[in-house]
């Protein structure tokens, strides 16, 4: 299989994208870039300036705030894309817990993506609102 249909089948598989069409999935695949990280990478540091988006494909990711971890996430979900929406700094810090393939869009290639293709937009859109609802239930109304 070629590399870019191991991307697509990837991408197919995250939830995130969940939906979007063929059309829009070359779209994402064109703008990522596949890396394998070892265990213990700090991928975002609370408080820094962020950079990119990235989706776990195989791996675990600890995610702490104010140094207390919050949760661990693992294949299929995503993180960075709060400080790259409004230029904030991060708001956690990931690190991973085991060797990890990601794919990453750095700011350039996220944002293109936001403002050309709605359809993208709004998954990522409805991912984000989704966190914050599990989160805090109170935004739920």
């Amino acid at each position: 299989m070629a590399q870019t249909d191991q991307k697509l089948e990837l991408l197919k598989r995250v939830p995130l994208f969940e939906g979007l069409s063929r059309h829009d999935l070359e779209q994402v695949e064109q703008m990522t870039e596949e890396i394998d990280v070892p265990a213990g990478q700090v991928l975002t540091r609370q408080g820094s300036p962020g950079s990119e988006f990235f989706i776990v494909v195989d791996g675990d990711v600890r995610i702490e705030h104010d140094g207390h971890e919050i949760r661990t996430i693992g294949a299929g979900d995503f993180l960075g894309e709060i400080a790259l929406i409004d230029d904030s700094p991060r708001t956690a810090t990931a690190t991973t817990t085991t060797p990890a393939k990601l794919l990453v869009l750095g700011r350039r290639e996220f944002r293109s993506l936001m403002e050309g293709h709605p359809s993208i937009e709004a998954c990522v859109l409805r991912c984000l609102v989704d966190r914050i609802r599990a989160h805090d239930p109170s935004f739920a109304y």
